[in-house]
């Protein structure tokens, strides 16, 4: 619904195509764009924590105390002539003017939210990139070693990652979710599988869907330890990586962090001991437990393209119905 994707869409709609996103409308200055500060109407929040990072690091705090001053930060001149007393943004990630952003993110897979080896040779030449960006003011070795603090945040936590999903899932297997997949309403896609995504596909029936199939990510009418997965790897895995990555490493721990994905493995683990007592506690009473109607309908599902695809195409999802590979990202 517009109100719950507001921010979403303004950003991933024709601002991600438009030179006056950026350089803005009318003054069409390049000196706007050459500012950090014209980056964080779009990179920021919970799920894609790139100017929060970057503001209270090192580097960010270096920008801000001094980007009034010409002689530190001369935003006339083009990106290729730069010599800036600290990095802005686009310092590093346009480096020299160009406008590929993603080429200086290093294994970035889906925001830093996936478990991946960063030491595979299909990320050697990001890698290196990456400290060649670092070492315009740092030695190379220096930035070597902030690679590899990162590479070791991002490994301890996708432990904590696949800990905490792995709950989650024994549960659901053990038939003890609440609610489970085929007691709720829809996804947008118009299936009824387990949303959460361990190694990114599910194995048959016993999720709900056939071998191969996956579910979506659900942020509503979904459990409460479903939801509590989703925001540990959706926000405070975010918050590590953008953090290591930005020098912001505040934000990689206390902020959320480590510390927010802590916390939320405790309450997956409290959820499911939680509802494994409950489940005892009715079989030995003899209740047989019915999820509320309220699941089956939603918050605000009907709205969504899932319950019009369960209505008037029995059967199918909303892959079925796509003519060709990508007209989802189109339409």
């Amino acid at each position: 619904p517009p109100g719950d994707t507001a921010g979403c869409t303004f950003c991933h709609t024709s601002p991600e195509e438009r030179c006056s996103t950026c350089h803005q409308r009318h003054q069409f200055n390049p000196a706007v764009a050459r500012k950090s500060e014209q980056c964080k109407t779009c990179h920021w929040g919970k799920d894609h924590r790139d100017w929060e990072a970057y503001d209270i690091s090192i580097h960010g705090t270096v920008y801000q105390v001094n980007k009034w001053d010409p002689t530190q930060f001369d935003m006339s001149k083009k990106l290729a002539d730069a010599d800036y007393v600290g990095p802005t943004c686009q310092y590093c990630h346009m480096r020299g003017g160009h406008h590929n952003v993603q080429r200086l993110s290093t294994v970035y897979t889906s925001m830093g939210m996936s478990n991946a080896d960063r030491g595979a040779p299909l990320w050697k030449e990001k890698r290196d990139t990456w400290v060649s960006v670092c070492d315009d003011c740092h030695s190379p070795r220096f930035a070597r070693e902030n690679l590899q603090a990162m590479d070791e945040a991002c490994k301890d936590a996708g432990l904590k990652y696949t800990e905490t999903f792995k709950v989650a899932e024994n549960l659901m297997l053990d038939g003890m979710g609440e609610p489970m997949p085929k007691d709720l309403a829809p996804d947008w896609s118009g299936q009824h599988i387990r949303s959460l995504k361990i190694g990114a596909y599910h194995e048959g029936a016993k999720y709900g869907g056939k071998k191969g199939e996956s579910g979506e990510f659900r942020m509503s009418n979904c459990s409460d330890i479903e939801r509590v997965c989703f925001e540990s790897v959706g926000y405070w895995m975010t918050y590590i990586f953008k953090g290591m990555a930005h020098g912001s490493w505040n934000d990689a721990t206390y902020c959320g962090g480590s510390f927010g994905m802590d916390r939320w493995l405790v309450k997956a683990k409290a959820a499911s001991e939680q509802a494994r007592r409950f489940t005892a506690l009715e079989k030995k009473a003899g209740i047989n437990w019915v999820p509320s109607e309220f699941w089956r309908k939603g918050d605000y599902l009907d709205q969504l393209s899932g319950m019009k695809i369960v209505k008037e195409f029995p059967g199918k999802t909303i892959f079925d119905l796509c003519p060709e590979p990508g007209w989802l990202d189109t339409h």
